[in-house]
């Protein structure tokens, strides 16, 4: 079966025009570096304070928020041909450069984004080039050629780069201690390689929500939003198991803190989910919990199946911008919603807050 991250893609293009609204003192603030410092320094010192994960006691979420994220350094999610004099190569990919690769330096010069490393190799003027790049863990210095584009006049070697990515989620679990929060379920993935977006800084966004798109079978539905312009905190890490950060203010929510469960402790059977679909908030809808696999992928730990006529009726079951919707039973946080399935809207994966919980940890001591 086909399954799809609840992260909302179609949403990306959207967000990335909003985004152009905000002013740039906005944007600038977002990205301060010593703010920036202070958010990670604060994340690391609240999370290793959190000695015993499963005794802690967090505020469930089900709130929607925005989140932008610049890469660290710049993503190669494509290599194309460049004509020159009537003749097509590929520079890039003769030198070595590979799709997934992380471009970090253009001839010594660290690159911030992708304008800057294009400019960068337009300016070689043809001349050979050192491209530092990472690969994984491993650091590899390649030499490029740059051909003069017969298009543009401009000198390229044929990479296609991305250096952000923006989208809606839902939180999952918030900190009353110190504002530590964690949503998604599941990492931020480049649409076109499927590799984890390395983050170099990220906001947190609010989302106003217009309303919601059934899914169909074959056909994941869409929660529907934009951003509003007010940052509400940092992004830290980026993850297989979630996105986690701190917020600046807490959010409102009528859920008083609750406990967490060990995966040990998920049983099948029934539990809720809360979300929210539109500008009445956060509602909590019937799910049912199955197929638990302590063995499986961190991001599917067991299977979720919508069973609330209401949820059902509203979106057709999970869709896309539900990713991080916590799932309640016996009184605890047991998880979280991560993927929908495609040819079944009703039907989707979790993730153990457990396995959240500790990836949290281990980010933040890396």
């Amino acid at each position: 079966m086909k399954t799809k991250r609840p992260f909302s893609p179609r949403l990306l293009a959207l967000f990335l025009s909003v985004l152009l609204l905000l002013s740039p003192t906005a944007l600038s603030a977002a990205s301060a570096p010593e703010e920036l410092a202070f958010a990670r320094g604060s994340f690391a010192l609240s999370v290793a304070a959190k000695t015993d994960l499963t005794s802690m006691r967090l505020i469930p979420g089900g709130m929607p928020f925005g989140i932008r994220m610049q890469t660290e350094g710049v993503m190669v999610v494509g290599l194309t041909e460049v004509t020159s004099n009537g003749k097509s190569c590929r520079p890039a990919y003769e030198a070595g450069v590979r799709q997934k690769d992380i471009l970090v330096a253009v001839g010594g010069k660290t690159v911030a984004d992708a304008e800057e490393a294009t400019a960068l190799i337009a300016a070689s003027g043809g001349k050979p080039v050192t491209l530092s790049i990472l690969r994984g863990s491993e650091k590899k210095e390649l030499t490029v050629t740059p051909k003069k584009s017969d298009k543009d006049g401009q000198f390229r070697c044929g990479l296609w780069l991305r250096d952000s990515a923006s989208g809606i989620g839902t939180v999952t679990f918030v900190d009353p201690d110190n504002g530590l929060f964690g949503g998604l379920g599941h990492g931020v993935c480049d649409s076109d390689t499927g590799a984890l977006v390395p983050l170099s800084r990220g906001s947190v966004l609010s989302v106003k929500l217009s309303g919601a798109v059934r899914g169909e079978c074959g056909k994941p539905g869409e929660l529907r939003g934009s951003f509003t312009g007010t940052r509400l905190g940092s992004v830290v890490t980026n993850s297989e198991c979630g996105v986690f950060g701190v917020l600046t203010e807490a959010p409102q929510s009528a859920y008083a803190p609750m406990p967490v469960a060990a995966a040990s402790e998920v049983k099948e059977g029934c539990a809720t989910v809360l979300c929210t679909l539109d500008e009445s908030g956060i509602k909590e809808y019937a799910v049912e919990i199955s197929n638990i696999d302590h063995s499986a992928r961190p991001t599917k730990s067991f299977t979720v199946r919508v069973t609330d006529p209401a949820l059902l009726q509203k979106t057709g079951g999970i869709v896309q911008g539900m990713s991080g919707s916590p799932i309640i039973q016996n009184g605890k946080i047991v998880g979280a919603v991560t993927h929908v399935l495609v040819d079944d809207p009703t039907t989707g994966y979790g993730i153990f807050i457990e396995n959240m919980l500790t990836r949290m940890q281990m980010r933040a001591a890396a």
